[in-house]
């Protein structure tokens, strides 16, 4: 059983325990076994070659879960290929390609944990004790090497990240 982490952040006040390990700049990426566009299984492995950006939301039905997507999408433009960006969540991969075409976002790409939720455990966003399943707000940059060059774990779910934090690192991690 993994680690519990109690309290270590808040949803609209209220404190959330999250599980799996308390991942920091430095580490290994862990990998994990998600679901992307077409219900293919996708590992760590099949993301590797570029600087990554992995913009973990709740869901993409929620409001701030919306405008971190939708900004994120913004700010990568300049990037072009140079990185690649995933959205993970628990929301069901046909909910988040819904969501990405009617916002036009097609430079991130949607990863959904709803296979096994090991993005969430092994990254240590997998929220507990709701009644049902979400990952915590996180941003995450790991560079070609596989090795995490940014962890932000929001402290209030209900916030949006450091986005200038995440788009230094990734360009960092890209040699941008």
């Amino acid at each position: 059983m993994s680690d519990v982490r109690s309290g270590e952040v808040t949803m609209k006040g209220n404190p959330i325990d999250l599980v799996g390990p308390k991942l920091k700049a430095g580490d290994k990426a862990p990998d994990f076994t998600v679901v992307g566009a077409g219900l293919s299984v996708v590992k760590l492995a099949d993301t590797a070659g570029k600087a990554r950006l992995f913009s973990v939301v709740p869901s993409l039905d929620t409001p701030v879960c919306n405008i971190q997507t939708k900004k994120f999408a913004e700010q990568l433009n300049s990037l072009g290929d140079k990185v690649a960006a995933y959205t993970v969540s628990l929301d069901l991969p046909f909910a988040m390609a819904r969501f990405c075409g009617e916002a036009k976002i097609n430079n991130m790409a949607n990863l959904s944990d709803c296979h096994d939720h090991s993005f969430g455990k092994n990254y240590g966003v997998l929220i507990q004790g709701l009644p049902i399943p979400l990952l915590a707000r996180a941003i995450v940059v790991v560079d070609p090497s596989n090795t995490i060059t940014h962890f932000e774990l929001v402290p209030e779910i209900a916030t949006e990240p450091n986005y200038d934090a995440a788009m230094s690192a990734l360009k960092a991690a890209a040699g941008a």
